[in-house]
């Protein structure tokens, strides 16, 4: 009522006690639940099936209300072929899929990621997808004249995916550039909602220029964190404590003078009654603690200060040493506080080694360097990949935080294959994902020359080997050559009246309008085989992938 009153009308103002961005009726943006980010294509789902670096593919938008049917049927389970099993020994098929296995997977990520849930759902701890950042001159190559807008649907249907396989205190981390940071954060915040931390990345020394055309010098990433659980907190950096602070000892010269603190007894020593001496570090000895900051309210020992030696500075000489007992959890039962030095404004306490823990919790840094890291990144992992293949220690400097051994970690958007080497090295286990065509002779690679062993499988493809063929077609009778199987075999849109077609008005189009006519023909919803459909006759899946296939999301049981 006090915040949110209506002033009377002989008020100097007609505004509230509150400053904030308000909407056309007054009300305060910040409280309102219908605040979100817009875009064309928000309601859809993009299908998002490159299989190269430089293809420019014309996708279906399907509507989440229009299309819910075609939309539930592109994201049912898919039947998983080709299953083999790697270990340092050699490769061997894969019938079964076990409990502790690691897995890689060839296909469209979105679809993979559906798929996933029944198997996985609640057991990742960690996503950390290094994403098409859409720079115009990367690999997020969609035609579409909203390019930002297919972007954010391309994340968005992605993110919606992966939030039921992560645990309660699962996190998801997204790594990207400059160019669309700001529209990402505020989509996250939208689907997630719990915005732990953004890790600002130096990837490249400020006096390092790649190229001289550039209107500034673009060297940090970001690292944008999110968890789950919205009473998720940020873990602490441990640190071992050392004695390297503890070179000071006390020599008393005097007895001092007994003062006592509300009821707590100690002596003090006039600045010529002591010496404070520095030495050799020691388990035994002191360190300084200058109290100012935080200290001065989040420390007991500085509290006390503040409450009962601060007022004593304009009575007692500059450096008084003050002797106070029953304070601290080191090896004493006392601490020594001093009044500031000459010309100094805070005061000071002496603390011994700490007896409760051996370890100190800090916060960790939103900023990072690794500059270094990134300099050295080509050589790593035995394999070429001029893609943005990212540093493994920073990999493992955040898979550190956020995980622990045995923990699953999920990526999404595999490329060089660096998160499940790391994960490898750092016993933890791997989901990794990749649809370009590369990922057997480097993905797959990488993880081989970590050591790791792992289940490599695919979904199986149905319409989508006509998409890859119909990519790849160079010249108009290969193009007639799909159109005329694809009907055949009757994996075409219903809505369309095939026999409509006229044959020489297909012949006139150039060879892009033939693609773009036969990809709308193909049904989209049978890219890859629905795994209840995988005792269908028509799809002649073998009977090695069914047993892989039904291992995999029920145990064997069919």
């Amino acid at each position: 009522m006090t915040e949110y009153h209506e002033y009377m009308p002989r008020s100097f103002t007609k505004y509230r006690n509150k400053i904030g961005l308000v909407d056309g009726k007054g009300e305060f943006i910040i409280n309102r639940r219908d605040i979100a980010l817009v875009f064309p294509y928000k309601d859809c789902v993009l299908e998002g099936g490159q299989t190269r670096d430089d293809q420019r593919r014309q996708e279906v938008f399907f509507n989440e209300t229009i299309a819910r049917e075609e939309i539930t049927c592109l994201l049912d389970p898919k039947v998983l072929v080709g299953a083999r099993r790697f270990t340092p020994e050699g490769v061997e098929p894969a019938l079964d899929f076990h409990a502790d296995d690691n897995l890689i997977v060839k296909g469209n990520n979105l679809i993979t990621l559906a798929s996933l849930q029944k198997r996985f759902g609640n057991r990742i701890k960690m996503a950390y997808w290094d994403i098409p950042y859409n720079t115009g001159s990367d690999s997020f190559g969609y035609n579409d004249r909203f390019s930002l807008s297919t972007w954010l649907v391309f994340i968005k249907n992605r993110v919606e995916q992966t939030l039921p396989l992560l645990q309660r205190d699962g996190v998801i981390l997204i790594q990207c550039s400059f160019h669309n940071f700001a529209y990402l954060k505020v989509l996250l915040d939208e689907i997630i909602g719990n915005h732990v931390m953004t890790f600002n990345v130096l990837v490249r020394h400020p006096d390092r220029v790649l190229t001289a055309d550039k209107q500034f010098n673009d060297v940090v990433e970001y690292i944008l964190v999110y968890s789950k659980s919205p009473d998720f907190k940020m873990p602490r950096m441990v640190q071992t404590k050392t004695v390297n602070d503890y070179k000071y000892v006390v020599n008393e010269l005097t007895e001092g003078k007994p003062i006592e603190f509300d009821g707590r007894r100690g002596r003090y020593f006039l600045p010529t009654e002591y010496e404070l001496l520095e030495t050799q570090p020691s388990d035994k000895n002191f360190k300084i603690v200058t109290v100012r900051g935080s200290i001065r309210e989040k420390v007991s020992s500085g509290r006390f200060y503040v409450k009962h030696l601060q007022p004593l500075e304009k009575t007692f000489p500059p450096k008084t040493l003050f002797k106070v007992e029953g304070i601290g959890d080191d090896a004493y039962n006392h601490r020594y506080f001093y009044l500031p030095p000459c010309g100094n404004k805070n005061g000071a306490y002496l603390q011994g080694m700490p007896l409760s823990s051996s370890v100190t919790y800090k916060p960790y840094p939103n900023f990072l360097d690794f500059v270094q890291s990134y300099n050295t990144v080509n050589s790593e992992g035995e394999v070429e990949f001029r893609n943005g293949k990212k540093p493994e220690d920073l990999i493992e400097f955040l898979m550190n935080i956020f995980t622990d051994e045995n923990d699953i970690v999920l990526d999404a958007f595999a490329g060089s294959g660096t998160t499940a080497a790391v994960a490898h090295k750092l016993k933890r286990r791997f989901i990794t994902i990749e649809q370009m065509n590369y990922i057997d002779d480097i993905t797959v690679k990488r993880i081989r020359n970590a050591g790791a062993s792992f289940v490599y499988c695919s979904l199986a493809r149905l319409n989508q080997a006509f998409v890859d063929e119909l990519e790849r077609a160079s010249d108009h009778s290969t193009i007639q050559n799909i159109l005329e199987r694809v009907i055949n075999v009757g994996y075409i849109d219903y809505r369309l009246e095939v026999s409509k077609l006229d044959e020489e008005e297909f012949a006139a189009l150039t060879l892009e309008e033939q693609k773009q006519l036969v990809m709308e023909i193909i049904d989209k919803n049978m890219l890859y085989v629905n795994r209840y459909d995988i005792d269908d006759v028509e799809f002649a899946i073998a009977d090695a992938d069914k047993s892989f296939t039904h291992s995999f999301y029920n145990g064997g049981e069919r």
